[in-house]
């Protein structure tokens, strides 16, 4: 078992960052500068390609912590941000290129590399989870949440499914293939965002794997527009579902 420490610290605006490492996994942690002694925890997945600083990772920590004094903290995932590649890594990565650039479909190279990717993540979110709630600030017994859209998906609901200290979950716009038997397994409150018009995910696909979970409580936001799309709202819908199921204050829209 790893433990966590810090590696550097910073405040703005009334919110503490702190990187983080738990064994050589490197990740962020955002708290409130004050009064957020065992506040609710949120925990993160980044999109393919992107790493745990990305604007939409500390754009939707900013609005956790402000409006609802919880903690967020995100972990680059393999082979992203801070972390090297794999000879395996690039070969996938590379194949993909290659696709988009012949014109051929994204899905099967992204739903075969991002199972992959699971596997080794699902581990060291637990492992982060663990070390993030002996923390003083946090603690063993507050609820915890969990947002990742598309690769943050592939890992998060595997995770989810092997995690029964999560709370409250928000997934979206990613295949079923391999993330359905494991979303049957989860039973918590989600919310769950489909682009109607994604040009690589089809409608049916999305819906399949929204219908897979077990959750009695779970929302699905669909929207016009393809993959890229997702409306900037949507962040104002989650952020109000975590304060809901993880006890915060409900925020106005930013």
């Amino acid at each position: 078992m790893h433990s966590l420490q810090f590696t550097a610290e910073s405040s703005s605006n009334g919110i503490v960052e702190r990187d983080f490492t738990v064994g050589d996994v490197p990740g962020v942690l955002w708290s409130p500068a004050s009064g957020g002694d065992h506040a609710p925890l949120v925990l993160m997945g980044h999109g393919g390609g992107n790493h745990k600083k990305h604007p939409a990772m500390s754009g939707r920590a900013w609005r956790l912590v402000t409006g609802c004094g919880f903690h967020v903290a995100v972990i680059d995932a393999p082979g992203h941000g801070d972390r090297p590649r794999t000879a395996h890594d690039e070969a996938e990565i590379a194949e993909l290129f290659r696709a988009r650039a012949a014109g051929e479909p994204e899905g099967p190279i992204v739903v075969r590399y991002n199972a992959h990717l699971a596997e080794r993540a699902v581990p060291e979110y637990l492992a982060t989870l663990d070390a993030l709630q002996e923390l003083a600030e946090i603690g063993a017994d507050g609820p915890v949440g969990y947002w990742g859209i598309n690769m943050g998906t592939a890992i998060g609901i595997p995770f989810v499914a092997a995690e029964p200290r999560i709370t409250a979950a928000v997934f979206g716009q990613h295949w079923p293939d391999v993330l359905a038997r494991k979303a049957q397994q989860i039973t918590i409150p989600i919310e769950f965002d489909l682009q109607w018009d994604d040009e690589h995910i089809s409608r049916d696909e999305g819906l399949a794997l929204f219908d897979a979970f077990a959750s009695k409580e779970k929302s699905l936001h669909v929207n016009s527009g393809k993959h890229k799309e997702l409306p900037r709202f949507e962040v104002d819908s989650a952020v109000r579902f975590f304060a809901r199921h993880l006890g915060g204050a409900v925020p106005s829209p930013a």
